[in-house]
């Protein structure tokens, strides 16, 4: 398994990894432009931010020339975050193809929101109430930004592969969906006409990059309980695993799925961690079931023989609620052992909120001063590539922490550790890829004591800014003094 693990890592790295832009060139190798003069500025500009993470644009690039470019780049109306993602995008289908076993594609949709003059020029993703008035009538203001709908593609052991399929929109007056659904039965809107097609157009667009979508699991929270999106799966050739919260009809349409489950015997019990040091159990259920399409729909879409598993815990904890998982899968479950595999691959679902997390927190995309949607669009693809590598970086260690620290870090950045660490401690690190980034967290606060778990993305963002600033003052020095 370890060097399987290694694989897709390997085919990034360029031989020697002398240049720090090594990673970079090789990320962006597939990304076009009409001119590749863009294609060239955007490579300098990735290789800039990296060197600044959740730092401003001036920062990163040091000097009003290089800023200008970047501003310009970013407005440029021949750059659009398709043809920024496309090399990564084709990075991550190479990263599948060098790796076996199944692939789990997770989806999920954030907001950006941003303080602006004029909204218009962004898009509006809502109303807030606002103070009230002397009179006691409470105000509203428009709260503008990008909504972003991202497939992160991970193993199962929780490594991130990259991204596949990424979808920016903004509106311009919001949609009063409460209001809608007081007038109009939403089961009956077509898929096509809802925000929720996004669903679908990633999941075909995720499975048409990776390709043999047979080892494809599309996982989804329970935003993704979308019968139109079973549809698809089925015949776009690919898996699911969703978190359903829709009980639906089944069987011969007289009774629902929660009727059959009640039914359903106890397969066995599962212990999992939901805090350190705090464990619960859970009592699991699963059965295939026959589900029907909405009636509305069901001259449309065809019944589905899908299995469902049921995760609950019996006693009643104190201080939280009890945990009642429903997942609804197309994979078939034959075992308690299988539905315990499915139960902590859903689990994995958790790590695009991170890799969201690392977006807003450590690349801070809402502090981003450009005033139109296209151009925050465009550095948001900027820093999705960025958040990735950050949070791959943090995983790469749990996974293969044995392995040459020249998967992840070039030359003169293994170089500076190496002084760093004989600075402090009269000799180099050990020769492992968890060393070196262990070092890389301490920077960044990581105290890696005895017994402190692995560092995480934050300490890890830290320190490598922390690093690149280091980096920086020993080039400016030896061009000075060398």
């Amino acid at each position: 398994m370890f060097p399987q693990r290694l694989a897709f890592a390997e085919c990034t790295m360029v031989e020697g990894g002398s240049e720090s832009q090594a990673w970079i060139d090789d990320e962006f190798a597939a990304s076009r432009f009409s001119d590749v003069r863009l294609g060239r500025r955007l490579r300098q500009l990735v290789t800039q931010m990296a060197g600044a993470v959740g730092g401003p644009i001036p920062l990163a690039c040091q000097d009003w020339a290089n800023t200008k470019a970047a501003y310009r780049f970013l407005s440029n109306s021949d750059v659009c975050e398709g043809k920024i993602l496309q090399g990564h995008f084709q990075s991550t289908a190479s990263r599948v193809a060098a790796i076996d076993g199944p692939i789990l594609v997770l989806q999920d949709t954030t907001e950006f929101s941003y303080e602006r003059k004029k909204p218009e020029q962004v898009g509006i993703i809502g109303y807030a109430p606002s103070k009230r008035e002397t009179v006691g009538i409470a105000r509203r203001h428009t709260i503008c930004g990008l909504l972003m709908h991202s497939s992160l593609v991970v193993t199962t052991e929780g490594l991130p592969l990259g991204l596949a399929a990424i979808k920016f929109w903004s509106r311009s007056k919001f949609k009063g969906t409460s209001a809608l659904k007081r007038h109009i039965n939403p089961t009956r809107v077509p898929i096509e006409a809802k925000e929720s097609i996004r669903w679908l157009e990633n999941m075909r667009a995720s499975t048409a990059l990776l390709g043999k979508g047979q080892r494809l699991i599309h996982i989804g929270d329970r935003e993704n309980d979308i019968y139109e999106f079973f549809c698809a799966a089925g015949e776009a050739g690919t898996h699911f695993l969703v978190r359903t919260c829709v009980d639906r009809l089944a069987g011969d349409g007289k009774h629902t799925i929660a009727a059959e489950m009640a039914d359903a015997p106890i397969a066995g019990r599962h212990m999992v961690e939901i805090a350190e040091g705090v464990t619960a159990s859970l009592a699991l259920k699963y059965k295939k079931i026959r589900v029907l399409p909405p009636i509305g729909k069901q001259k449309r879409y065809p019944a589905l023989d899908l299995t469902i598993v049921h995760a609950q815990e019996q006693e009643v904890p104190e201080n939280r609620s009890p945990i009642d998982w429903k997942l609804i899968t197309d994979l078939p479950i034959t075992s308690l052992e299988e539905a315990i595999e499915k139960l902590q691959w859903y689990a994995l679902r958790w790590k695009i909120e991170v890799f969201h997390k690392i977006l807003k927190s450590g690349c801070r995309a809402e502090e981003a001063k450009l005033r139109t949607a296209e151009r925050l669009v465009n550095l948001l693809a900027i820093y999705c590539v960025l958040s990735w590598r950050i949070f791959w970086m943090t995983m790469i260690t749990r996974t293969a922490p044995t392995a040459s620290p020249n998967i992840a870090l070039t030359k003169d950045e293994i170089n500076l550790i190496d002084r760093i660490v004989i600075s402090r401690t009269g000799q180099p690190p050990p020769q492992q890829l968890s060393c070196y980034l262990t070092q890389i967290a301490r920077l960044g606060g990581y105290l890696a004591r005895e017994r402190d778990p692995p560092p995480g993305n934050t300490v890890i963002w830290r320190g490598w800014s922390r690093l690149m600033d280091m980096k920086l003052g020993i080039d400016l020095a030896g061009r000075t003094y060398g």
